[in-house]
């Protein structure tokens, strides 16, 4: 079920439990097998493994749900969260890029996320190798949103658990799904944030996904530029290419 169809059935019964009622019969109007629904006891299963695993479970809503979320149609009924949920209070600006970075584009990320932290922005980024782990590094100290693609318990890429462990101090790992889903990771690093920076992305990128759906939500987007012969900022400097050329003057006259 998508976050839209959720909030619609909300809307239109009330209520959860009125929706859960009536989901059978609407399932079988529709031609569809009766959705599997948990039990309130596998439900308070998971909310006990969560806690004892430090990750909260919040609600829309509720206080400590991201306040840029609430303002989409599509945002996620729950999320998990663990971490300092302080750092949701700071402004965020997302930095994202290609997973097998140069030097170069490590180097300019870590300068261009210590700047905004200076001067008082949060970074989210998707624990991804390569850009996303050298924003967060860069901004372990001031508060940095890990955005994970699936469940808390299960961190990707595996050799990145430290560098979580470490982001935990003063930021938060979130994430709405346990299932490994990129796009939708890439959807929730976008709506977080006040923009997005795209650092070295490929012709067919991830990155290019969020900076997609960025622009789709009314967020600024911002692209590094880097050499036309390096094929991992082929997709940063399509998106500073205009999409058309300039028109040109009046035409001068032939004698």
């Amino acid at each position: 079920m998508s976050a839209r169809t959720f909030r619609a059935l909300l809307n239109h019964f009330g209520g959860a439990r009125a929706a859960l009622e009536v989901l059978p019969t609407l399932a079988r109007r529709g031609g569809a097998s009766a959705p599997q629904i948990c039990s309130r006891e596998q439900a308070q299963r998971e909310i006990e493994a969560c806690a004892k695993f430090g990750v909260a479970l919040v609600v829309r809503g509720e206080a400590h749900y991201p306040r840029r979320l609430q303002m989409i149609d599509d945002a996620p009924p729950l999320v998990a969260i663990r971490g300092n949920a302080a750092v949701l209070a700071l402004p965020p600006v997302a930095i994202v890029g290609s997973r097998n970075a140069s030097a170069a584009g490590v180097k300019i990320t870590e300068r261009l996320t210590r700047g905004l932290c200076e001067v008082g922005f949060a970074t989210v980024s998707g624990l991804a190798r390569g850009i996303d782990a050298a924003a967060h590094r860069a901004s372990i100290a001031t508060g940095t949103v890990a955005v994970l693609a699936g469940g808390q318990d299960r961190v990707y890429p595996p050799e990145h658990a430290d560098l979580l462990n470490d982001i935990l101090g003063a930021g938060l790992a979130l994430t709405e799904m346990r299932a490994r889903d990129f796009p939708r990771r890439n959807r929730l690093i976008s709506n977080l944030s006040l923009g997005v920076v795209i650092v070295e992305a490929a012709k067919r990128s991830g990155s290019l996904i969020t900076a997609r759906l960025a622009l789709e939500q009314g967020r600024e987007v911002f692209a590094v530029p880097g050499s036309p012969l390096d094929p991992r900022a082929e997709g940063t400097n399509s998106l500073i290419k205009p999409s058309r050329p300039p028109t040109s003057g009046p035409a001068s006259s032939r004698r």
